[in-house]
């Protein structure tokens, strides 16, 4: 070797050796800078110093300037960090809460657990949990009271339908293991349906029995429902792909700092459904995990997409040890999908004045291509192959919802009856309808409408000229009060929809609410028709017209509308 090129190897090493060394002070500085400032307010703040509390502050002060995935979870918080990330298993009673008016109340109940076996009840008051009283507590305080070892006794007082006697139920908890699978059937015309909700423990071996057992019916084809999943653990979703593609076929890559050294997830087995017609359902809910499923499904051509584009999260995130029985979460990397993509949505490392993150924008997607030679794109999540507009909420349903009255009134009327026919079969009459009309209208409530024009007459008011508006007040109040019952009735088909959801719920469940709203579901139909359409199928993996192209607007024209013959 020519003495300079060792001279210039030895200026680099000498160059790299000071950036270290610079590094090093500058962390070493801070530290020290940090522990000075916590020393000398512990020592000479005028009140006392919580310090477990500050320091807390300080780190999530820190980390509030990275991104919303990267956190530090204190001892105390360990073990709802397990559940919420890792497992799928808590001790606890099998119900979940929310605050309502400040009054802690039972939203759901899970089938099969010690709630519903002692029937507590969605719309349940809850008072008291031990003889601690409730009142202004939060939800998730009240859900860490609830929760507990397996088999310790619970003793809850709660109030319901608004009688003055409070109730006492007195039970143990039990082992509370939700299903990462909520529901799978072969459904109508021999298609196979698998909603997986979430990618945590097991949920690879979940998604594996069911579809063994849905394979022995022969199906035409398989629909994997993703719609609503957040995601979790990434080598889980890995082993999904794996019951689909061949051995040995790269599925995600995690990319780090070092960019030139990835982490390469690979399948490891034979598929046990290698040829099955596959359709992936996704929506804006569809996140991580279920972004790896769905995307490497598309790059390797191997499932159809349909639904709405996904969330965009390419983030990959590990978990760190840390002394005292605490850990921090932190994002370590980006993943890549097999055509080379990342689908990571917003960018954390620039951001805005203001503090939040810049979305990418479509025009600077870059293209890759599948491996049939489609073109897909990075950014902002994953494209479905089939666009289906989410049908939006019209404002009398967002008012039915958000003031709780489909709420109140199958709460009313689960009060008022012991059964119900199955869920494919029940069906609500007119005149039950007619009652929750009138119903709706006992309530207090007002539209947004409404509420505007109450804004508006409280205004005059100030300004004292009530007797000029008022006549034109009460003419809109009028005319607000009709479009409200012409509402009722012009959306009578989607309320009594929602309306029969819930009920249904009350009965059966989420797995009946499932099997309810699968008769009418457009994606899930949509799917049906793909997958007993073969051409279709064939001409969507292989390319052919105008689905060379995947998730450029200006250029895609695959797309169906959401809205219903009413609308």
């Amino acid at each position: 070797m020519s003495k300079k090129w060792m001279l210039l190897i030895g200026v680099a090493l000498i160059t790299s050796l000071l950036a270290f060394s610079e590094d090093l002070f500058q962390i070493s500085k801070n530290i020290d800078i940090f522990s000075s400032v916590y020393k000398e307010l512990v020592v000479n703040y005028v009140d006392e110093i919580n310090s477990s509390r500050i320091i807390k502050k300080g780190i999530d002060a820190m980390l509030d300037d990275l991104d919303p995935y990267t956190e530090f979870v204190p001892e105390s918080d360990i073990e709802e960090y397990k559940m919420k990330y890792v497992s799928t298993q808590y001790g606890g009673i099998g119900a979940s809460v929310f605050v309502r008016d400040g009054i802690i109340t039972i939203s759901e109940v899970y089938e099969g657990f010690p709630a519903q076996k002692n029937d507590i009840r969605a719309g349940d008051e809850l008072l008291e949990v031990d003889g601690v009283k409730l009142s202004r507590k939060k939800d998730e305080d009240v859900s860490a009271m609830l929760k507990g070892p397996k088999g310790t006794k619970l003793k809850i007082l709660i109030k319901r339908n608004n009688n003055n006697t409070p109730i006492e139920k007195i039970f143990n908890r039990e082992e509370i293991k939700q299903n990462n699978v909520s529901y799978s059937s072969v459904l109508e015309q021999e298609i196979g349906y698998i909603k997986l909700d979430r990618f945590l423990e097991n949920s690879a071996e979940e998604v594996k029995d069911a579809l063994h057992q849905i394979l022995k019916s022969k199906p035409k084809g398989l629909i994997l429902d993703l719609r609503y999943n957040g995601g979790g653990i990434l080598t889980e979703a890995v082993k999904i792909v794996n019951l689909f593609v061949a051995k040995n076929i790269e599925i995600v890559a995690q990319k780090g700092r070092n960019i030139e050294n990835p982490i390469v997830y690979k399948t490891t087995k034979d598929p046990i459904a290698a040829d099955i017609p596959l359709v992936v359902l996704i929506n804006a809910h569809s996140a991580s995990a279920s972004e790896i499923v769905a995307g490497s499904l598309q790059d390797l051509d191997r499932a159809v997409l349909i639904g709405q584009r996904s969330f965009g999260k390419g983030l990959v995130q590990q978990t760190f040890n840390l002394p005292y029985n605490t850990l921090v979460k932190m994002t370590v990397a980006k993943y890549y999908l097999p055509s080379g993509r990342c689908i990571q949505s917003l960018d954390y490392s620039n951001k805005t004045n203001n503090g939040s993150a810049n979305k990418m924008a479509d025009s600077l997607m870059t293209e890759f291509k599948t491996q049939n030679k489609r073109f897909v794109y990075d950014g902002n999540g994953i494209y479905p192959d089939i666009v289906i507009k989410e049908k939006s909420l019209n404002e009398i349903i967002q008012f039915l919802v958000s003031n709780y009255l489909i709420f109140d009134y199958t709460n009313k009327y689960r009060q008022e009856h012991n059964t119900i026919t199955q869920p494919d079969k029940f069906r609500i009459s007119d005149e039950l309808y007619l009652d929750f009309i009138n119903y709706t209208f006992l309530k207090t409530n007002q539209t947004k409408s409404e509420k505007l024009l109450n804004d508006l007459k409280n205004e005059i008011d100030k300004n004292k000229k009530s007797e000029e508006f008022k006549s034109e007040y009460e003419t809109l109040k009028i005319k607000l009060n009709n479009f409200k019952k012409q509402e009722l009735t012009t959306y009578k088909s989607d309320i009594k929809k929602l309306l029969e959801t819930e009920i249904i719920a009350r009965y059966y469940f989420e797995k009946g609410r499932l099997q309810y709203r699968l008769k009418e579901d457009i994606e899930v139909n949509e799917a049906s028709k793909i997958i007993l359409n073969t051409t279709s199928l064939t001409e969507i993996l292989s390319g052919a017209n105008n689905h060379k192209y995947i998730g450029k607007p200006k250029k895609y024209k695959g797309e169906l509308s959401a809205k219903n013959d009413e609308d």
